[in-house]
């Protein structure tokens, strides 16, 4: 290596090949590691604290040390058996595009300096519009994830609504929406007794008319009703808020609709979910994760605004060092003008190049495939005698409990589902994740890694069935959790 950060060409090559070799082997070996890897600590006392080098290592035994020193210190999102959160499946095709976009240090902010970068973006962008029932005048950009494209359009709503004088205004969103919200929010300059929490149905999807009420009661008061924030697809349980209904409410009382679609508004190419997502179009701002259910590598966000003009009103600064990016040309654009970030990654590329290589007819049978192994755990868990559905299969996500009939104390049955899932996960079988529904302790599973099959999700279950009984059967979950 020389002094001037550069390699010879043999040499790149075959560090190229290098790191080819390691992720190929990764995805193809994937399913024979566990999901979680066990953490070493001493390797990161050992080897990964220290201080930075006065000088250079070779490349080649650098990456025999990440993969032997950091890659196995991770949870595999991209496992087929990772079913916690909202799993990050991504494919090939975009990894060489991010490898690709990196390569070639694409810096698409401005047209000057990434012409063929930004139309990459305007094409993809639009094909999600078009996806999504947006009109051909709405506008977008590609973000770092949900919660950078949440600010991002709440960031609008603010400036076009309220001309960003808060004063007095309120928000309005369900029990069930993202955290990002209420950290976007905050970030705004937004206190808490200016937003309001509406409560949820059996369904647990915003009550449309107890926000009809509360509007009303709020204009009575002197408030100022500003935005309504609709869920297409909550992390917990994957309902989706009436979103017809809040279009109605919002276009009645003039109040902005943004839907946080982050993982559930993919769903659009499946026939269920365009059932559910009805009226996802009306929205005036949209998130959207390609990162979720579009499977891609991380990190990739987009957000929708429904009109032309509102990104650029809203974000864009001309001094005087960059205006030599200033363009009149109708069909230039930069992208560095309708957002937060000016510096930013060519995310877009790597959705293009997947959606090209593999046409939307596959992604489309992925979201299907992942729609229906989550009705296939809850079809198998409704045939045990010991186990609640809490919450129906919903776009790739169904919540349940384990019941045996011989605990009715609350408290224990909670503990006993949230040792089950610790015991899950600790076994590297599978991954799964807890949260609480309706006053319950669940196990939440989501099943949109399209490479799981029907044949591991049914073993999944019968392992979990067989962990649980273990657990039950042993005498240490049955200390009472009110003892000191």
């Amino acid at each position: 290596m020389t002094k001037n950060l550069q390699l010879s060409a043999e040499e790149m090559r075959q560090l190229g090949y290098q790191a080819v070799d390691l992720i190929v082997d990764h995805m193809n070996h994937l399913k024979s590691k566990p999901v979680s890897e066990t953490i070493d600590s001493n390797i990161f006392t050992d080897k990964l604290i220290e201080t930075i080098p006065e000088n250079g290592s070779n490349p080649k035994e650098l990456l025999h040390f990440l993969n032997n020193n950091v890659f196995n210190q991770i949870t595999h999102v991209d496992h087929p058996h990772f079913m916690a959160f909202v799993p990050g499946p991504n494919n090939y095709v975009s990894v060489l595009a991010d490898f690709l976009a990196s390569g070639f240090n694409v810096f698409p902010t401005a047209w000057i300096v990434g012409a063929g970068a930004e139309q990459i973006e305007l094409t993809t962008i639009n094909w999600l519009k078009s996806m999504l029932g947006f009109p051909d005048s709405a506008e977008g950009l590609f973000v770092s994830g949900g919660s950078m494209a949440n600010l991002t359009a709440l960031t609008v709503a603010r400036q076009v609504k309220l001309n960003n004088d808060i004063e007095n205004t309120i928000v309005y969103f369900s029990n069930q929406t993202h955290f990002s919200v209420d950290r976007a929010l905050k970030v705004l300059g937004f206190k808490q007794h200016q937003i309001c929490r509406i409560e949820t149905d059996e369904d647990l999807k915003i009550s449309v008319s107890t926000l009809r009420k509360q509007i009303k009661e709020d204009r009575l008061k002197g408030k100022k009703p500003f935005c309504v924030i609709a869920n297409a697809g909550t992390t917990n349980c994957g309902a989706v808020d009436s979103l017809d209904e809040l279009a109605d409410v919002c276009g009645d009382e003039d109040i902005w609709l943004h839907v946080d679609g982050a993982y559930g508004a993919a769903a659009i190419l499946s026939e269920k979910g365009r059932e559910l997502l009805s009226g996802i179009h009306r929205a005036d701002s949209l998130t959207l994760d390609p990162h979720k259910w579009l499977f891609q590598p991380y990190d990739v966000g987009c957000v929708l605004i429904r009109n032309s003009q509102y990104l650029s009103e809203t974000f864009r600064m001309i001094p005087e060092y960059i205006k030599d990016t200033e363009t009149n040309i109708e069909e230039k654009v930069n992208f560095g003008e309708r957002g937060i970030e000016l510096s930013r990654r060519f995310r877009a590329l790597k959705v293009w190049l997947s959606f090209k290589a593999f046409g939307v007819t596959a992604f489309r049978e992925a979201i299907d495939h992942g729609i229906m192994l989550a009705e296939q755990v809850e079809e198998f868990l409704r045939k045990e005698k010991d186990w609640e559905v809490v919450t129906p299969a919903q776009l790739g996500i169904v919540t349940f409990r384990y019941i045996p009939c011989e605990l009715t104390s609350t408290d224990t049955i909670h503990e006993i589902n949230k040792k089950l899932v610790e015991e899950i996960n600790q076994r590297g079988f599978a991954m799964l994740s807890t949260t609480k529904l309706k006053e319950k302790v669940v196990i939440r599973l989501c099943s949109i890694n399209p490479r799981t099959t029907k044949e591991e999700i049914l073993q999944i279950m019968m392992n979990i069935k067989a962990l649980a009984e273990e657990i039950n059967t042993s005498p240490k979950h049955l200390i009472s959790v009110s003892q000191p």
